[in-house]
């Protein structure tokens, strides 16, 4: 759990970090707590190094 939290940070990732703190900034200025859950999510997506990869989200096939 330690390696996949510290290793592999690339800009997608720092991104998803960013953007995840902007919108928890944006849910406590506007105080539009809706803001928090895509904080959330934008947050587990930078952290666990979950999304679509380079290639995109398709499954890849098989010849």
């Amino acid at each position: 759990m330690k390696q996949l939290l510290f290793t592999n940070w690339h800009a997608m990732r720092m991104f998803r970090l960013a953007f995840a703190g902007f919108l928890f900034y944006q849910a406590y200025v506007s105080k539009e707590w809706f803001f928090i859950a895509f904080g959330l999510f934008f947050l587990f997506q930078a952290l666990f190094n979950f999304g679509c990869g380079p290639n995109g989200c398709s499954i890849p096939n098989k010849k």
